[in-house]
């Protein structure tokens, strides 16, 4: 099996939200390293939070299932159960629809690093996000597109 080079991996900081709901997440940072290493059934990101920075708006989907490993740090899950603090070798896992929203914020002064595998299944998969006003529905294409819950776009 191919060792993944890690810096053909670009980081990307923030989220690509719109209309300002990008704002909690402009201190995070993702790389897609199943993308570097070709994969194409799910994805494999490695995802940093500076602290105070969010993982995304709380959201749930209705196609894809997510796994979350904390590599480092002490970041706080937050879904429709309330608030779980995580340790590194805490995972967490979110099946598709389970219609549990769910994000995670780091409320330290250290960065937390976790890795997210998860489905790749956009052009199916209704992304919901239940705090805001934003969706994200399927639309049979990769190339899906935000808009607000009445369905205007933004």
């Amino acid at each position: 099996m191919p060792k993944v080079d890690i810096s053909k991996a670009e980081p990307f900081a923030g989220s690509g939200y719109p209309g300002g709901l990008d704002a909690p997440c402009e201190n995070r940072i993702t790389r897609k390293l199943g993308e570097a290493a070709g994969l194409t059934q799910f994805g494999a990101n490695l995802m940093t939070l500076k602290p105070g920075a969010w993982s995304s708006q709380r959201h749930h989907h209705s196609g894809e299932d997510e796994f979350v490993y904390i590599i480092s740090g002490h970041p706080v899950l937050i879904d429709d159960a309330g608030e779980t603090p995580l340790a590194p070798g805490d995972c967490t896992a979110h099946p598709a629809g389970d219609g549990n929203g769910h994000h995670m914020i780091n409320r330290t002064d250290a960065d937390v690093v976790f890795l997210v595998i998860g489905t790749h299944n956009s052009e199916n998969d209704h992304c919901v996000y239940p705090d805001v006003d934003l969706d994200l529905p399927a639309n049979g294409t990769k190339e899906r597109v935000f808009s607000r819950k009445d369905g205007t776009p933004y």
